[in-house]
């Protein structure tokens, strides 16, 4: 695999991850009933830092597209620190008494020990997968990432390059048209005068 071609699958695992820690903090992790009563417990109060932390994710991703070198790897290990974040909160989020106490928050007449709470599908496991492509994604980069080529490195080599050729070679036919004049005067021949140029010859020495 081409550096170029690592560093897009590489940029595209960590957009996936982040997409998923979004999705989940979206949802309703748990149930919490109490008697007749019901209510949904969302993910941004059993763990309101998920969210930016995704957020976060994704600029540092476009910064290693933008970065370079040293700079690179430094945001590699922002990237993994966001994921670890990601994987502590929902963590924390995911265990039942976290949905107890905002339960207790939502239905204040409710005592704690008649308080039920359920989760709701796999969101925990799903910010968890995400919080995982994270935390990988951030120490690729941070060890490989140096060797990633930059946004600006096509620029880098045709610009200059290009300009310096040309220039060179133009310099280089300017010497050569010079030394071919001096040439022909050294010869005999006339330089002013082209090939298509014809003496006509004189009618009275026939």
């Amino acid at each position: 695999m081409t550096a170029g071609r690592a560093l897009w699958t590489w940029a595209a695992a960590c957009v996936a991850g982040a997409a998923l820690v979004l999705l989940a903090a979206g949802r309703d992790w748990f149930t919490v009933t109490s008697g007749a009563r019901t209510v949904a417990v969302p993910a941004a109060e059993l763990a309101p830092a998920l969210g930016p932390a995704a957020w976060a994710a994704l600029a540092a991703v476009v910064a290693v597209l933008a970065t370079r070198g040293v700079w690179r790897r430094v945001v590699g290990v922002v990237i993994a620190l966001c994921g670890a974040g990601v994987l502590a909160w929902a963590w924390q989020a995911s265990r039942t008494g976290a949905a107890l106490r905002v339960g207790t928050e939502r239905i204040p007449m409710a005592e704690t020990g008649g308080l039920h709470a359920v989760p709701v599908s796999a969101w925990p496991v799903v910010a968890g997968l995400g919080g995982l492509l994270l935390v990988g994604g951030g120490v690729v980069a941070a060890l490989r990432g140096a060797g990633w080529p930059g946004m600006s490195d096509r620029y880098e080599r045709r610009g200059p390059g290009r300009a310096g050729s040309g220039e060179a070679g133009r310099t280089g036919e300017g010497v050569r048209s010079e030394r071919a004049l001096w040439d022909a005067i050294d010869l005999g021949a006339d330089p002013t005068v082209g090939p298509d140029d014809t003496v006509e010859p004189d009618k009275r020495e026939q």
